[in-house]
């Protein structure tokens, strides 16, 4: 049965950050989510780049035209929403539990307000000193070549995808240097439009995939090497859709660019867009410098891009083949975290407490709110390891 299992031992309060979609007011960006739509289905980069920059502008001025103060949204000004909540209800000691992004809010809590905090599970964490943007690329071209050294090493895999590492990373280095062509039909005009795909674009098959999808990843590898693009055509046809509400997306583009995008070299992010051949051409920075610039916040302290040191405890989750927040962040981390402890789940992905289909890392981290002191080890971890790759249909 699929709940959340901190409900077994404690109440559970689900704060949504300021900004995003069930907050008042909430930050949706419109004009993003049509423009990136128009971007994903266009060949021509210099437009898809004025496509987002005017974007940016039109969001931003809708929002500061209805009094909206784009540098109230923040990772500091969240922790401190957080913490006035934990004092208007009355709360003398909580647990904190954070996935991802929120992760860097857990840390601005332990740092600025740690006195009620109890205890602090943070999945999947991205600690306040690493710079994302300069990291991307090289982490994710790591994760691929994890998971295809583990194919490798499964004999059942090994035989059926020899030598696949070497055959894949090759495809890419060969596709960025002479594009393939891929003729979709548009669903609305039925006219076919032209993708002229990359390794940036063929490396989708390990990012699009779940952690329920990481055995199958091989699989899918080797059918794009084999001339089989039906998966990707089928994503391909999945940018046609109709365009979203750019839900949060103002919040997330204060945040990115008052306190990560301030503390990052550009000549590195320039770089690692062109020093990889496999994915030569794909930036690794969330949003351009020339967004941030029109998007005008200011930049946050220094004191935001430093790393925490705290005795308070602290269990942090990373799923092996994570490209976007690695197990090596989490390891780097716990120099400073006293108190901590470490779980890595094998072949999982980002985010390893909200998957609903093996929800074993929910009990971990519930365990550990039991039990804070001791590193938790339920039993269905021992029955998580290596996936059980895929290798025919």
């Amino acid at each position: 049965m699929n709940y959340y299992k901190y409900l077994d031992d404690r109440d559970f309060i689900l704060i949504e950050q300021r900004g995003n979609y069930y907050a008042d007011p909430h930050l949706d960006c419109p004009e993003w989510a049509k423009a990136l739509r128009l971007s994903n289905i266009s060949n021509d980069s210099a437009r898809n780049d004025s496509l987002l920059l005017n974007a940016a502008k039109d969001c931003k001025k809708r929002l500061t035209t209805s009094g909206i103060d784009l540098n109230g949204y923040n990772t500091k000004e969240i922790a401190a929403d957080i913490n006035d909540l934990v004092e208007v209800l009355g709360i003398k000691e909580y647990n904190l539990l954070t996935i991802s992004y929120s992760t860097k809010i857990a840390q601005v809590l332990i740092r600025d307000y740690p006195e009620r905090i109890r205890s602090v599970v943070m999945d999947s964490p991205l600690p306040l000193e690493v710079n994302y943007d300069e990291e991307s690329i090289i982490n994710l071209l790591e994760s691929v070549e994890k998971l295809l050294d583990d194919c490798q090493a499964d004999e059942n895999c090994k035989y059926a995808f020899p030598d696949l590492k070497n055959r894949f990373l090759q495809y890419l280095k060969d596709k960025t240097n002479t594009p393939l062509q891929v003729d979709i039909k548009d669903p609305i005009t039925s006219q076919n439009k032209t993708f002229h795909l990359r390794g940036a674009d063929f490396i989708s098959v390990f990012t699009s995939a779940s952690t329920d999808g990481v055995h199958e990843i091989p699989f899918e590898i080797n059918k794009v090497l084999s001339g089989d693009l039906s998966s990707v055509k089928e994503e391909l046809r999945s940018l046609f859709a109709e365009p979203g509400s750019g839900a949060g997306m103002g919040m997330r583009l204060s945040v990115w660019c008052a306190e990560e995008n301030p503390f990052s070299s550009q000549d590195i992010i320039e770089s690692e867009t062109n020093i990889h051949p496999e994915v030569k051409g794909m930036s690794p920075a969330v949003f351009d410098d020339s967004i941030c610039k029109v998007w005008g916040v200011n930049k946050v302290g220094d004191i935001e891009n430093q790393p925490i040191t705290t005795e308070i405890p602290i269990l942090l989750i990373s799923g092996e083949y994570d490209n976007e927040t690695p197990p090596k962040w989490a390891r780097s981390m716990m120099d400073n975290l006293q108190n901590s402890h470490h779980l890595i789940f094998e072949g999982w992905k980002h985010t390893p407490t909200t998957n609903w289909s093996n929800q074993c890392a929910m009990v971990a981290a519930n365990e550990f709110f039991n039990s804070p002191e001791v590193k938790p080890n339920p039993a269905c971890l021992e029955q998580i390891n290596t996936p059980d790759f895929k290798i025919a249909n």
